[in-house]
């Protein structure tokens, strides 16, 4: 008989640690962990009706899904302070799956190779397109999977539409695409082998240890279209934030997306874009599921989420402050504060009309030796 699932219970029924390194295990074991009696918590209770309740505390891991939803927001508050009153685009850049392989063995340089690529082409399309000549900004997200939990690697980019001179001018964009995608597609391609040759000759990807076999990938992909998507611009500034969280702190497969479980299978919902988006169900087995899931967590502190242009941290301030200047459309005072409702540890009452509930005691981590915490 099926039964609901969550990502929590598929880890605790499937999860085999024999071959998972330390990183992996200690993210699942706080997953596993995430809103039980493990994480300890808040014992609270009702100025009115004098109920008493336990929350548990969350994990906070990045690949949580019970945890993102509060992350996006607080994310959200931090970033419209950098919103610009100018159109904006967003662009993915997709790797060719003959790659997958190589991301297997080796996420951490792929990955940071094809950040590091496609800046280089946007940047370079900044500079050298007539109209713009200056630097772009860009906040660029990674993503790795599919909807069905297969490899699937691509970055999210979200870009103003326009360019910094050197001479401190704002030059707007003017196309609906901001840049040819044919174009965008094949410098970023010869700019993405070429930084995997590099990373080659230096050794970074000594676990590929077949030339041969390297420079025949190289060589096939290089023959190959590759996929860059552009969406409209977005004219409505104060949206922009709400729309790039939908990809921030997305992960691999939400609880919403958990159809059932029955027996040793688990059932999910996915969209086919190969059909226009149709919604479609697929079963996989447990222990098939949490392989998928595995593949998406990524290196430890590798960064998903990364800044380019002058909308990087270093020179952000001084950078959207000439920008604004140009424009002549000073920034918005004041600073997005934080909800002071958890530091002062009190909520309304779930269970009452007017009561407030406040917190009575800390409940300690309860700490126990097993298979993930040893």
């Amino acid at each position: 008989m099926a039964n609901s699932v969550t990502v929590q219970s598929a880890l605790n029924q499937f999860l085999s640690t024999d071959s998972l390194d330390s990183h992996r295990r200690k993210v699942c074991s706080r997953l596993m962990d995430c809103r039980t009696a493990r994480m300890g918590g808040m014992e609270m209770r009702c100025d009115h009706c004098k109920a008493r309740t336990v929350h548990y505390y969350g994990c906070r891991d990045r690949h949580c899904p019970q945890c993102q939803g509060r992350a996006s927001q607080q994310w959200c508050e931090r970033q419209r302070r950098s919103l610009l009153p100018v159109p904006y685009f967003h662009l993915v850049f997709t790797l060719p799956h003959a790659l997958n392989g190589w991301i297997q063995v080796h996420p951490e340089v792929v990955y940071r190779r094809l950040f590091e690529s496609v800046w280089n082409t946007l940047s370079q399309f900044g500079h050298k397109t007539k109209h713009l000549q200056g630097e772009l900004g860009m906040t660029a997200v990674l993503h790795t999977w599919g909807q069905n939990l297969s490899r699937h690697v691509h970055v999210h980019c979200l870009i103003p539409g326009g360019a910094l001179t050197e001479t401190g001018e704002w030059h707007q964009a003017k196309h609906q695409y901001l840049f040819p995608v044919r174009a965008l597609s094949r410098r970023f391609r010869g700019r993405m082998v070429s930084s995997l040759r590099s990373s080659i000759r230096t050794g970074e990807l000594h676990r590929l240890i077949d030339p041969g076999a390297l420079n025949d990938v190289l060589n096939e992909v290089m023959q190959k279209d590759w996929v860059v998507y552009a969406r409209h611009c977005l004219n409505q500034a104060e949206t922009v934030v709400d729309y790039l969280a939908r990809y921030t702190h997305r992960i691999a497969i939400s609880n919403g997306r958990l159809v059932s479980q029955d027996g040793d299978w688990i059932k999910l919902r996915y969209k086919d874009y190969r059909e226009d988006g149709r919604q479609k169900t697929l079963q996989l087995e447990g222990a098939e599921f949490i392989r998928r899931f595995l593949m998406h967590i990524l290196p430890k502190g590798f960064m998903r989420i990364r800044h380019f242009g002058y909308l990087s941290n270093r020179t952000r301030r001084q950078k959207l402050t000439a920008i604004h200047q140009a424009l002549q459309k000073p920034p918005e005072a004041g600073d997005v504060t934080e909800n002071g409702a958890e530091s002062h540890r009190t909520w309304p009452c779930p269970q009452c009309d007017g009561g407030v509930v406040h917190m009575v005691r800390q409940i300690p981590r309860y700490k126990t030796v097993g298979i993930l915490t040893a």
